[in-house]
C-alpha cells in the first residue's frame, strides 16, 4: 500500500503517528498500517461492587477483548510468564472477586472495552488521504516475480463478495450479528463418553445461556451462543447409512452421558448434528469439484489410505449400537478383534480410543479437516473435545478477527480452539492451499501455509495462556514461576499427586487456571473424570440416565471379581468354590454411597465434574453467582 487505508475496526486517534525513519533505513514507499476510523472505544474497570462479592459480574453485553493488550501481557516470545498472564486475565475481567489486592494503578491492565454508538460522536470525520500517483509508470506484468510449476495450468482468480460493512454492537439492531454468529462446535466421534459431557456441561457452566430465568419469561437483550456438538457416527473410513440422523438420536437418548442434554430446557442453546463427510465437503466451494481425487487422511504429510474392501462390510443395525452403548455387550469390530488374529484393517474401523494402544488416529485427522470446514461454513468457534470452558467468552465474541493459539514453546498454531469467519477471505486461501497439499490440516501445516504466504496477521497465534495454561510447564518451561495449579505432566489433571492433592477440594473451580478461557487435557479419552462416581450425577431429574450407568458399572465390577475369583488357585486338597450368581436388584447399585468407598483427596478432573452437576442439580449457582431455573 502506497497509502494507508482507513480501518473502520480500528478506533481514531487524536494524532496519528507517522513512521520515523532511522539512519540505517531509508523511508519506505510501502506502508502496511492503517489509519483507525472507528469508534470510540471505552475501556471497563469491570468488578464486584460491595458487598456482592461472593461472585464475578456477568461480562458486558458488546464488549470486546483488546488483543493488543493480551499480547503485550501474556506473549511467551516477550519472555511473559503464565502466572502473571493469568493475574492480567482475572484483574480485567473482575474474576479477582473477594481476592483483589491494592496494586497501584492498573489501567494498562483494562483489556475489556466497548464501542461507542457513532451517532453520538461529535467528532469530525477523518478524510481519506489520497491516493499518490504511481512513481513507475511502465507497465508491469501482475504475476512478474512469481515462480510456477512447470506444466500446471494457472488457478482462476477467486471472486469474493463484497466485504462486510463495520457495524459497531450499539448500532445493531438485534444482540446478535447475523455476519458473526456465536456458535462453539465440537467433532465426536464414536459412544458418547463423560469427554463431550464434561465440555457440555462446562458450556452451561460458565457461558451467558439465560438459565437463571424462568422458562417462558422474557430474556436477556444478550446474545445467547450456542453448541453445536457434530457426531459422527461410525469409523472415520466409513459411510454412513441413509437413517443415520434418527439412529443418532435414538442412540443419544440412551445413553446416559448425553440424554440429559436433550431435555426441552436446553434445546436452544445445545443442538446435535449429524456429520456427513461427502455433503460437508460438497457445500465448500474451493474444494468441491476436487476433493474426491484426494487422500481424505493426511496429516503432516503422512498419508494413510483406506485399503479397498473384498466385499461390502456388514451393516451394524441400532440394536447392535444400542448393546454397545448400554454396556451390555461387544462392538462389532472389537468382536472380531477379541479372536486368535487382529484385523488388518482395525484402524479403520475404530470410533474413538479406549485406550493409548486403540488412540482412533482417522478420526483426529479427519477432526484435523472439520475444524476448518464448520467454521468456513458456518463462521463460530471450534473447540476439541478436550477442552474444558472456564468463563464467559462475550468479549472473546466481540472480537471479530480469525485466531487459533500458540503451540506451547514454539511459533506455530494449535487448532485445539479456532475461530474463522463465515466464507472469509483467509478460508479460502487455506482450502485452496490445502487442496494442493492433499488436503493436509494438521496444525503445523497450517503455519507453514500462512508463514509462506505472510498471512501470520490474519490468523491471530494468541497466546497458550488462554486455553491451554499448562502446556508450558508440562514442556519444562516457566517451571522457576509456574501458575496454579501447577501441572508437569498433563495426566495431573486427572491423578493429582498426593503433596498437592488438598488444593482441588480446598480451591475448587475458582482456583483453577482462574483467568483462562479454558483448559485443554490433551487427550486422556481412556481416563474417567471420575472414577468413584462414573456417572452423570444429576439428581433425581436425570435419574433414569443415572440408574442405567450405576447398573453397568455395578455389573462390571461383579463381572470382574468373578473373574479374578474363579482364576484364583484354592488351597492344595481343597476344592475350589463356586460363587453363586444372585439376581442383582435396584438396591444393590442405587443405595447411599458410604463415604469410606469415595477416594479421600479428589483430583482436579474430578472436583470440575462434580461442580459442574452440583449447578445442574440446583445445589450451588453457576460461576456467576446465578442459579437454573427448570
Amino acid at each position: 500500500m502506497a497509502v494507508p487505508p482507513l480501518n473502520p475496526a480500528v478506533a481514531r486517534k487524536q494524532q496519528q503517528p507517522k513512521p520515523i525513519p532511522t539512519r540505517f533505513r531509508p523511508p519506505s514507499s510501502v506502508l502496511s498500517e492503517t489509519i483507525g476510523a472507528g469508534p470510540k472505544r471505552t475501556y471497563l474497570d469491570i468488578q464486584s461492587a460491595p458487598p456482592n462479592v461472593a461472585y464475578p459480574p456477568r461480562p458486558v453485553p458488546g464488549s470486546a477483548v483488546d488483543l493488543d493488550i493480551i499480547m503485550d501481557n501474556c506473549d511467551f516470545s516477550t519472555n511473559k510468564y503464565v502466572r502473571d498472564c493469568l493475574e492480567v486475565l482475572r484483574v480485567g475481567a473482575g474474576l479477582d472477586n473477594e481476592n483483589r489486592m491494592r496494586r497501584g494503578n492498573t489501567d494498562d491492565w483494562k483489556y475489556i472495552y466497548m464501542e461507542e454508538d457513532r451517532k453520538f460522536d461529535s467528532s469530525p470525520p477523518i478524510a481519506a488521504p489520497q491516493q499518490k500517483a504511481p512513481y513507475n509508470l511502465r507497465q508491469t506484468d501482475p504475476n512478474e516475480g512469481l515462480v510456477f510449476r512447470k506444466g500446471e495450468p494457472l488457478e482462476e482468480h477467486i471472486v469474493f463478495g463484497p466485504p462486510r460493512t463495520y457495524r459497531p454492537y450499539a448500532e445493531l439492531q438485534e444482540p446478535c450479528d447475523p455476519d458473526y454468529p456465536r456458535i462453539f462446535h465440537m467433532f465426536w466421534t464414536g459412544p458418547f463418553t463423560d469427554k463431550p459431557y464434561v465440555a457440555l456441561m462446562s458450556f452451561l457452566f460458565t457461558q451467558n445461556l439465560g438459565l437463571h430465568i424462568p422458562p417462558g419469561s422474557p430474556g436477556p437483550d444478550v446474545c445467547r451462543p450456542q453448541f453445536w456438538l457434530w457426531i459422527n457416527p461410525g469409523p472415520a473410513a466409513m459411510a454412513h447409512n441413509p437413517s443415520a440422523v434418527h439412529d443418532m438420536y435414538e442412540i443419544l437418548s440412551n445413553n446416559p452421558w448425553s440424554s440429559p442434554f436433550l431435555h426441552p430446557r436446553f434445546k436452544d442453546v445445545i443442538q446435535f448434528k449429524i456429520w456427513n463427510t461427502t455433503e460437508q465437503l460438497d457445500s465448500i466451494s474451493e474444494i468441491k469439484d476436487s476433493w474426491r481425487t484426494a487422500n481424505l487422511f493426511n496429516s503432516g504429510g503422512h498419508v494413510i489410505s483406506v485399503p479397498t474392501k473384498k466385499k461390502a462390510p456388514k451393516t451394524t443395525s441400532i440394536e447392535e449400537v444400542l448393546v454397545v452403548v448400554n454396556g451390555t455387550g461387544t462392538a462389532p469390530e472389537e468382536a472380531s478383534a477379541t479372536g486368535h488374529e487382529m484385523s488388518e484393517n482395525d484402524m479403520f474401523q475404530r470410533t474413538g480410543s479406549t485406550s493409548q494402544d486403540t488412540y482412533d488416529r482417522l478420526s483426529v485427522i479427519l477432526s484435523d479437516l472439520a475444524r476448518f470446514v464448520l467454521c468456513h461454513r458456518f463462521g463460530g468457534t471450534y473447540l476439541d473435545a478436550d477442552t474444558i470452558l472456564l468463563r464467559d467468552w462475550e468479549e472473546l465474541w466481540g472480537w471479530k478477527g480469525a485466531f487459533a493459539y500458540r503451540w506451547s514453546r514454539l511459533e506455530k498454531y494449535n487448532t485445539a480452539v479456532l475461530r474463522l469467519n463465515k466464507n472469509s477471505a483467509l478460508g479460502s486461501f487455506l482450502f485452496k492451499t490445502a487442496l494442493r497439499n492433499g488436503l493436509d490440516f494438521h496444525p503445523m501445516t497450517i503455519s507453514q501455509y500462512t508463514k509462506d504466504a505472510h498471512l501470520e496477521g490474519l490468523l491471530l497465534r494468541l497466546p497458550d495462556a488462554l486455553f491451554d495454561s499448562a502446556w508450558l510447564n508440562t514442556e519444562d518451561y516457566q517451571r522457576d514461576r509456574p501458575p496454579f495449579p501447577f501441572f508437569t505432566e498433563f495426566a495431573h489433571f486427572f491423578e493429582t499427586p498426593a503433596q498437592h492433592s488438598a488444593a482441588p477440594q480446598a480451591l475448587g473451580i475458582e482456583g483453577f487456571f482462574r483467568g483462562a478461557f479454558s483448559y485443554h487435557f490433551h487427550n486422556f479419552w481412556w481416563k474417567p473424570f471420575d472414577p468413584i462416581r462414573n456417572w452423570p450425577d444429576l439428581g433425581q431429574r436425570f435419574i433414569k440416565g443415572e440408574t442405567v450407568a450405576r447398573k453397568r458399572l455395578f455389573e462390571q465390577k461383579l463381572n470382574s471379581t468373578r473373574s479374578t475369583a474363579s482364576t484364583t488357585p484354592g488351597m492344595p486338597g481343597q476344592p475350589q468354590p463356586v460363587l453363586q450368581e444372585l439376581p442383582i436388584t435396584e438396591e444393590d447399585y442405587m443405595s447411599e454411597d458410604a463415604i469410606e468407598e469415595d477416594k479421600r483427596d479428589l483430583d482436579w478432573a474430578t472436583v470440575l465434574k462434580r461442580t459442574f452437576e452440583a449447578y445442574i442439580r440446583g445445589e450451588r449457582p453457576n460461576l456467576y453467582g446465578e442459579w437454573i431455573t427448570w
